[in-house]
């Protein structure tokens, strides 16, 4: 039997009692059948807060005609059909629809791959199905499924525990309370109460901390408390600098087309042409200098981006961000699994008076075997000790772990005895003792100044022989103590500490250095403490340029953090918060700051950073906040990354200046030859069709290579480059030209179709030709560009010099030019590329541009 509807009453979830629920959601604890959930997910939906629905593909390709200059192009044309000139009509139709046809499936191919690439790394759900567990997209949960929740995941619907143990959960982004609260099973004292007192029912958005549990799922998607709110919840994220950039290339590009084009009517109508013919030209005009292969040359690129980035074992989950990669000039990150193999070993256990103690190692065994928060690998590392028996220890309570505390106590009973047992950073457990541990458990030594510097000594040479350090202690309380809770943490007994050793990763010396010499700046920012960081950095060849720790930033206003950040590059004994802090600090510098995070308390900072950057094996929380996911835990991976963002970003670039500077500069002689010639200097058709064979010559830019010396440091946005480049190499395309004019009026006596052929014909040349130039700072003859841009540049040329002598070209309204043209056109095309080679050569000394 299936449910038609989810109950809109608010507090449906938790009110009821769970049999119940069960009865009206038609499921049991042990979940739902396959073809049950199956035939539930075809009647309520995907579960998603909206429901993407991709438009038909012939919907899809009739929204690129929105494009106002096209319905300018098309209502013009039409109406010279109507006065006679039905040819024309059709070219130019036929010519619209072949562009915009290529922009269509060259992005749709990009956007799909794209897809296919971020489904690979989607946040997955345990939930019960046919009695068994089984991992599966959250979007594919529906009502009565039952889930199984543990530290770190993302909690994905509404849902009603049906057993949890010392189950907390952060629901900040639904109630606003900033700390953890614990979920229980059972009935609410009020069934009326709202979502703050709620507190057998957990929400989908929000995030599991510590503890596990099984749970009902009673709504999903748009139903739930978060789908609700979901409108205001839904901004959108800002957009990058490349997407300002683009933005803003566009609008000057615009406005310089409508000067253009204002220029060219005006001038037409002083001349007394017909104003059909005038109009269609200039949207002609207006056409060949906006760059419509923009947003496709974007998407492919960056598809293609995404892929080669695939193949390396990165997948991008937002492609704008590939940019960012590319110009990150700061990376944040932890050292544990990025500069060591996280292949933790727990090598000591001392007590306070530094002798190896079973005693250490049983307490921290009990600490970690009864936790219930997300196992660190510290927890692993003294787990692997299996030869401890807890058979004899009960479980009564647990305070879990938070990064404000930065330890775990756990409530436990012995016999006749009952102890908290706490486990954390050094620091605060010593902080907490008055008395430590002497040759026994029985004999308590109060921690006066002389045994508490004995002991930091002791903790300090444990980190400077790069160990990772926890401190144990314990309290004995009464049998009649019945919870755990924080201010039980004070008077502890220091029993000693539990010391690992985490080799440096092999692969991590030449990553740093890879890094180092592609301009990117490694920034430690850890929980550990400034020993054992030093000695990692030592290992792995990293110099120390300064040091700054938790208690030091937390004394620091914004200010003073901005003005220390810039210097150090360690910054050890940080709470995720301060972590947030000196992310904003660097990017107020001006950085573009990546940050490297999986854990819980990730989120802010991975959303903070320009890119923020998790890892396959992550818990969901920082998986769904990342841009980037890198499937190897590697700084080799990530440095793999950075290059192909740098790739992405220069082959956009070449086409961006390919549009300002040869192709602006053939369509502003354009507009300068109208004021003097008794005829249109080329035919609206003829525009069109330079305009469609360029951007045929443009479609492999996205597979280009990318020279090794652009590759070597952080690339930026720069609109004012792009300005200046225009205003370099432009002009030389209009002084060729000028010069063409010319040779066709002067030398070749030209009427006006030889003229329009010759133009159109050299137009395409140097357009296109020019590529070869611009597409590197180098020497063109020592940087290769990928064949098939050699072969469709060369081609297209081909192409548009035969076109007059066929009979394909009398539509167009060309004539076959004289043999002797093409000895000229051959000798002007190789002064030109030569020219723009030295002008580029000019500008890149000129405005220092490495």
């Amino acid at each position: 039997m299936r449910v038609d509807t989810q109950d809109a009453a608010s507090n449906f979830c938790w009110s009821q009692a769970s049999d119940a629920l069960l009865s009206h959601l038609k499921s049991d604890p042990g979940g739902l059948s396959s073809a049950e959930a199956a035939a539930r997910l075809e009647h309520f939906g995907p579960n998603v807060l909206r429901v993407h629905r991709e438009r038909a593909l012939i919907l899809q390709f009739l929204s690129r005609f929105r494009n106002p200059l096209i319905i300018l192009l098309l209502a013009a044309s039409a109406v010279s059909a109507f006065t006679g000139d039905v040819t024309s009509f059709f070219i130019i139709s036929a010519i619209v629809l072949m562009s915009v046809t290529l922009d269509f499936i060259q992005e749709y191919r990009a956007g799909q791959a794209a897809e296919r690439l971020k489904e690979t790394v989607t946040v997955r759900a345990s939930v019960l199905r046919d009695g068994q567990p089984r991992d599966i997209p959250i979007d594919s949960l529906v009502p009565g499924d039952v889930v199984l929740l543990a530290a770190g995941d993302l909690i994905p619907a509404d849902a009603r525990l049906l057993e949890a143990k010392d189950f907390f959960v952060k629901q900040a982004l639904l109630t606003g309370e900033p700390y953890p609260v614990e979920k229980r099973p059972g009935e609410v004292a009020d069934p009326a109460a709202g979502i703050n007192d709620a507190s057998n029912t957990v929400f989908m958005g929000t995030s599991v901390i510590s503890g596990s549990a099984k749970a009902l799922v009673c709504r999903t998607g748009s139903a739930t408390a978060l789908g609700e709110i979901a409108d205001t919840l839904a901004a959108k994220a800002p957009p990058t600098d490349f997407e300002q950039g683009t933005q803003q290339f566009g609008m000057l590009i615009m406005r310089l087309t409508i000067l253009l084009v204002l220029f060219v009517l005006l001038v037409n109508t002083f001349s007394h042409r017909p104003l059909l013919e005038s109009f269609l030209f200039a949207v002609a005009l207006a056409v060949g200098l906006t760059p419509e292969l923009l947003p496709m040359v974007v998407s492919v690129t960056l598809a293609r981006g995404a892929l080669r980035m695939a193949r390396k074992k990165v997948i991008m989950k937002r492609l704008p961000s590939i940019q960012n990669l590319g110009s990150m000039d700061v990376l944040c990150t932890d050292k544990t699994g990025t500069l060591t193999e996280a292949r933790i070993r727990l090598e000591r256990h001392l007590d306070a008076l530094g002798r190896d103690s079973e005693r250490v190692l049983e307490l921290a065994y009990v600490n970690s075997f009864f936790e219930t928060g997300l196992k660190s690998p510290l927890d692993d590392a003294i787990l692997e000790h299996s030869e401890i028996n807890v058979s004899r220890w009960r479980k009564i309570d647990e305070v879990p772990f938070d990064f404000e505390r930065r330890r775990v106590s756990v409530l436990v009973e012995n016999g006749g005895a009952r102890l908290l047992v706490v486990k954390g950073a050094p620091e605060d457990v010593l902080r907490l003792s008055t008395h430590y541990e002497g040759d026994s458990q029985e004999d308590l030594r109060a921690m006066d100044d002389t045994a508490l510097a004995r002991i930091q000594a002791q903790f300090d040479h444990l980190g400077q022989e790069g160990f990772r350090v926890l401190g144990i202690a314990w309290r004995r309380v009464g049998l009649d103590h019945p919870h755990a809770v924080v201010d039980d943490e004070t008077e502890l007994v220091f029993a000693g500490f539990a010391a690992f050793l985490d080799p440096p990763k092999t692969s991590a010396a030449p990553a740093l250095a890879a890094l180092a010499g592609s301009g990117v700046t490694v920034k430690i920012v850890t929980g550990d403490n400034e020993h054992v960081t030093q000695y990692i950095c030592a290992q792995l060849g990293l110099p120390v340029t300064g040091i700054l720790t938790g208690t030091e930033i937390q004394h620091m206003d914004d200010a003073a953090l901005q003005a220390q950040v810039e210097m150090v590059n360690l910054f050890c004994r940080v709470t995720p918060m301060q972590k947030n802090r000196v992310i904003l600090a660097l990017k107020h510098r001006g950085h573009t700051v990546g940050y490297l995070g999986d854990g819980i308390n990730d989120a802010p900072s991975l959303h903070s950073a320009d890119i923020g950057i998790s890892v396959d094996g992550a818990v969901d929380v920082a998986k769904e906040a990342a841009d980037m996911i890198l499937l190897e835990h590697d700084l080799g991976v990530l440095h793999a990354g950075v290059l192909e963002g740098r790739r992405t970003f220069g082959n956009i670039m070449k086409y961006i200046m390919m549009g300002t500077s040869s192709n602006f500069g053939n369509m502003f002689s354009m507009a300068g030859a109208s004021m003097f010639l008794p005829f249109l200097p080329m035919l609206p058709v003829q525009i069109l069709l330079n305009n469609l064979l360029y951007d045929l010559s443009e479609v492999p830019i996205p597979k280009d290579e990318v020279d090794e010396e652009y590759l070597s440091r952080p690339r930026h946005w720069d609109m004012k480059f792009i300005r200046n480049f225009m205003l370099v190499v432009g002009p030389v395309s209009s002084i060729f030209d000028f010069l063409t004019f010319y040779v066709m009026l002067v030398v070749f006596q030209a009427g006006e179709s030889l003229f329009q052929t010759g133009w159109f014909i050299e137009s395409i040349a140097t357009q296109v030709l020019v590529i070869f130039i611009i597409r590197t700072r180098l020497n063109p003859f020592k940087s290769r560009p990928h064949p098939w841009l050699t072969v469709t540049s060369l081609t297209v040329v081909v192409l548009a010099a035969i076109l007059p002598f066929t009979s394909l070209g009398d539509y167009f309204g060309f004539t076959p030019p004289p043999l002797a043209f093409f000895l000229v056109l051959a000798v002007m095309v190789l002064a030109y590329l030569v020219a723009v080679e030295v002008m580029k050569r000019w500008f890149y000394r000129r405005f220092a541009i490495d």
